[in-house]
């Protein structure tokens, strides 16, 4: 296993758009088990392709409190979103930086596992946001995008100065 570099924001190739999954293969399960090592690494909960330079639609998230729990959702699709919850959210792609976003406060999706199994989860609450979040990803969004601009401005500054200092 590897631990990934993970891509910061605002690197434009965090806005690219992750391609589905065709075949679930030996190199792929290699991807999910980098993903997950890089997710623990970091520390995080949950962790995009997409945020490690690869536009495939996985997932891997883990909200438990030993981090015994690891999902993956390959190819994941909401199918329903319920309710609305506000809920302060952070991203391994913008180190140090927590906001409030409104997500749907439960959601049912079905993806495949790493054997390529389909499945279907109703999740709310942490994993709910937690899938919404990771999602985004996977279509090219970040969550600052939900603040306003003058928030987006400042967190850019922000992250341009401190990687000006550690270059």
């Amino acid at each position: 296993m590897a631990i990934l570099e993970i891509l910061q924001y605002p690197d434009p190739r965090l806005h690219a758009a992750a391609q589905r999954v065709d075949k679930i293969d030996a190199q792929t399960r290699q991807l999910i088990d980098d993903m997950a090592e890089t997710m623990y690494a970091a520390p995080g909960i949950g962790l995009a392709a997409t945020q490690v330079d690869v536009h495939k639609q996985i997932i891997v998230i883990d909200v438990s409190e030993d981090k015994s729990d690891l999902r993956v959702f390959i190819n994941p699709e909401i199918q329903r979103r319920e309710g609305v919850s506000t809920g302060q959210e952070g991203c391994l792609s913008v180190p140090g930086i927590y906001d409030n976003v409104e997500r749907a406060d439960s959601v049912t999706v079905t993806a495949l596992d790493r054997s390529g199994a389909r499945f279907t989860l109703n999740a709310s609450g942490l994993l709910a946001a937690c899938i919404q979040h990771e999602m985004d990803h996977l279509h090219g969004r970040v969550f600052v995008e939900y603040l306003s601009e003058l928030k987006q401005n400042r967190i850019r500054a922000k992250l341009k100065k401190r990687q000006r200092k550690a270059a």
